[in-house]
């Protein structure tokens, strides 16, 4: 920290929730958690900003760090008293189809004028992604030849033959990085410990991220079982208010599939008819969104165990539903939802508890 004069450094250490995408029975995990310092990696640097001396007024315990990091940018604004504000965030397209359609997308009314790869957050404040377009070797090319730092676990990384795309340096129980938590293991014994005991699901998915246990590389269907069985069965093994937070998207996902319609490329369609699949076409969309390709609305008359096509995660079925479940993605993003009313708010009670240690 403070390596460089010019800049004014904001070592944050706060409790701001985090994705979990090990645990059966935790959607997030907290950071810094104030109930339990035994858990903690690490201690806090002293000269950190903590729960003991944060001034943000923004700012309360378990608001997600995607949350955080917005508000922050707008609270440093309004602090400089600044004309504009550029937040400058080292994401890349070559690292997932999300990123690449962040900094890509056709729209405008978003953007720092005609700069595509930036975004307004808010009234005079823009994301910018200025190494979007970089690909792996553009990195490492800088750091030779700038002698840039940079992770030295990466080092170990290389030396362990990890190929670069699992090279992974970022929260180590996201869903996207669950099928590299095993090198933990190997790479940082010392921390694997700490790591078991700081969410639990830590060693399980170590062993089988990666794997069909884990919803990844094709789900297999035990004996005996059909994809709908299949669910009720996960479903019995999930804590009960789990169970109910899949029951509840699983029922609108039927609702909607087989009373309402949805929206798929003409394409997929054309592909559900070769199958035999049994709906009903009931024309193009009539809402105003602007599609790429050509769209049906389609209804279901009975939901589809299976949907073995090319586009199978676009296409509603008891097997997706079963990824769904192994995957530990109670947002149900698998699937298409994104975060509903009632899940905002148990969010904001969860911060409103927290309160009390401020």
């Amino acid at each position: 920290m403070g390596k460089y004069p010019e800049f004014d450094y904001y070592h944050v250490c706060l409790p701001v929730s985090a994705s979990c995408g090990i645990s059966m029975s935790q959607s997030t995990w907290l950071p810094w958690d104030p109930g339990h310092q035994e858990l903690w990696l690490n201690s806090i640097p002293p000269e950190a900003i903590c729960l003991e001396n944060q001034e943000f007024p923004f700012f309360k315990v378990g608001m997600s760090d995607y949350d955080f990091q917005s508000k922050f940018c707008q609270w440093l604004h309004r602090e400089k008293e600044a004309v504009r504000t550029a937040v400058l965030v080292g994401i890349r397209a070559q690292e997932s189809l999300n990123r690449y359609n962040a900094v890509t997308r056709e729209e405008t009314f978003s953007r720092f004028g005609t700069t595509n790869y930036s975004h307004r957050i808010s009234q005079d404040v823009f994301n910018f992604y200025p190494m979007y377009d970089w690909l792996f070797e553009d990195i490492w090319r800088a750091n030779a030849k700038f002698e840039l730092d940079y992770n030295h676990l990466y080092d170990l990384y290389y030396q362990a033959g990890v190929p670069y795309k699992s090279m992974r340096v970022a929260n180590p129980f996201h869903q996207c990085g669950v099928h590299s938590l095993k090198l933990y293991q190997a790479l940082e014994p010392a921390s694997w410990g700490k790591l078991v005991g700081r969410v639990n699901g830590s060693n399980f998915a170590a062993l089988y991220g990666g794997t069909a246990a884990m919803g990844y590389r094709g789900a297999v269907l035990p004996k005996g079982h059909t994809w709908k069985s299949y669910v009720e069965f996960l479903l019995e093994t999930l804590p009960e208010e789990t169970r109910k937070v899949y029951l509840k998207k699983f029922k609108s996902s039927m609702d909607y599939w087989m009373k309402t319609g949805g929206a798929l490329p003409e394409n997929v369609i054309d592909e559900l008819e070769e199958l035999g699949s049994d709906f009903e076409r009931l024309g193009p969309p009539t809402n105003k969104r602007k599609y790429k390709q050509r769209y049906e609305v389609i209804r279901f008359k009975d939901y589809p165990d299976d949907v073995p096509i090319k586009n199978f995660r676009l296409v509603p079925s008891y097997k997706r539903m079963c990824i769904t479940i192994l995957k530990n993605d109670t947002s149900c993003q698998y699937m298409g939802f994104g975060q509903t009313k009632d899940e905002l708010q148990k969010k904001q009670e969860a911060m409103e508890k927290w309160e009390t240690f401020l």
